[in-house]
């Protein structure tokens, strides 16, 4: 039998991007245990910051029935655990579930019958009920769907986003029964004041999450491989894309760089298991081959400009304004802009790197990448706008300039900001 809501006590394993909004929303209805191994950020929160900004310090205040510990025996008292861990790949382009089976494990301990067990994490189809379940089972010595319950709930968190919310986004649910995802359907009811979608099974779920990004990263792709055709015929691709969006059904997609925590990551969950069944993906593999190479396509057509324009590229200064894989978001997970400066760095050129948002020790010990405080003034032989921060775009192409050497720099609008007339080259 599942339990009532009005009996809910909540535990959420992992405090990051996705973990801290949805523990902080639980918290209006329900007492939340937020869990994290990470003994700084619990402390940070703790003292009511949120380093992410996906939460405000007002709003972190206002989350008074959430508290915050590295200590697994606070979960002891949580019958429903919800599971937010991060899903990166490997070196070879693998899906590397350690967290999600790490938290699986401290999970399984504190497992208790009658308990529910909800993961948001992106995986691959099947891995909920393949890889955790056993390892639920095996550490709590409980059985699935005699004394306890699981159920699956993809994450739809766009950093950065204020408008677009763990609230307001429709969530989908399921569950190991249908008593089950009757449960995780209306519990994220409960805060969720988009809806829900109660999907058919668990692996259901799985792969709407997978096949919701993949979809953006093709079709990213594709337009991605139309701005070099473009190039090369000397059209400028917004302007192709503007006319092109008129028409009614016409999926309006920009070219740029792919990163981030699931675009860039998670179409290899779902090829890894294509491959496992039988399948090698091709299109999916190939929009991953070619946007993982848009780094170093923009760093060739930026020297090529250069050298256009007879600027001399052998040590010369790059300024590149921008490190995080979006704008307006501290987040440095799987930016590609790192791309760009390892292909400009073996160029010859210095490369140096602006961004407000991010935090220099963390760009340092993810990338080794020593970021620039105040860029100078009239000093770089280039200018790269890679990520469109609202303090950039306030800059607009005059002050953009300013950091050029007067009358002998190339500015390089990665993201389409400033007209086009203002700017030297762009995607």
């Amino acid at each position: 039998m599942m339990m009532e809501l009005r009996d809910v006590r909540i535990g959420v394993i992992g405090l990051g991007y996705v973990g801290l909004p949805l523990a902080a929303s639980f918290s209006a209805k329900f007492d939340v245990v937020g869990f994290d191994i990470n003994e700084s950020r619990v402390a940070e929160l703790n003292r009511g910051h949120d380093r992410t900004r996906e939460l405000s310090d007002h709003e972190l205040a206002a989350a008074r029935r959430l508290t915050f510990t590295t200590d697994p025996e606070q979960l002891a008292s949580v019958n429903v655990f919800i599971v937010t861990t991060p899903t990166p790949i490997d070196a070879h382009k693998k899906p590397d579930m350690g967290s999600v089976l790490a938290a699986t494990r401290t999970v399984g301990a504190a497992l208790q019958p009658g308990d529910v067990v909800i993961y948001e994490s992106t995986v691959y189809p099947g891995a909920t009920e393949e890889d955790c379940v056993p390892l639920l089972e095996q550490v709590s010595g409980l059985v699935l769907d005699e004394d306890f319950f699981v159920g699956y709930s993809p994450e739809r968190i766009n950093p950065g986003d204020k408008e677009h919310r763990f609230e307001t986004i429709c969530k989908v649910t399921s569950g190991s029964t249908p008593e089950a995802a009757a449960f995780v359907d209306s519990l994220y009811r409960e805060v969720v004041t988009a809806g829900t979608h109660c999907a058919p099974s668990i692996k259901v779920a799985e792969a709407a999450k997978v096949i919701e990004n993949t979809q953006r990263d093709v079709n990213i792709a594709l337009i991605n491989e139309l701005a070099m055709v473009f190039n090369r015929l000397g059209i400028d691709t917004h302007d192709v894309l503007a006319a092109a969006g008129t028409k009614w059904n016409f999926l309006n997609f920009k070219p740029g760089l792919v990163g981030g925590h699931c675009i860039g990551v998670d179409p290899y969950y779902l090829t890894h298991k294509a491959q496992e069944v039988g399948y090698h993906p091709e299109v999916i593999l190939a929009g991953r081959r070619l946007n993982d190479s848009m780094g170093e396509y923009v760093a060739y057509q930026l020297v090529r400009e250069m050298l256009r324009r007879g600027i001399d590229t052998r040590g010369a200064r790059v300024l590149i304004l921008g490190l995080t894989f979006k704008e307006n978001t501290p987040d440095l997970r799987n930016t590609r802009i790192v791309d760009i400066v390892a292909e400009l760095t073996e160029f010859g050129l210095k490369v140096d790197v602006h961004d407000p948002w991010v935090d220099a020790d963390e760009a340092l010990e993810e990338y080794g990448i020593e970021t620039v405080s105040d860029p100078e003034s009239s000093a770089y032989a280039a200018v790269v706008l890679a990520v469109a921060h609202q303090e950039f775009r306030d800059l607009g192409s005059e002050g953009l300039r300013a950091f050029g050497v007067d009358g002998d720099h190339v500015l390089y609008d990665l993201k389409g900001i400033v007209p086009k007339e203002q700017s030297d080259a762009r995607l």
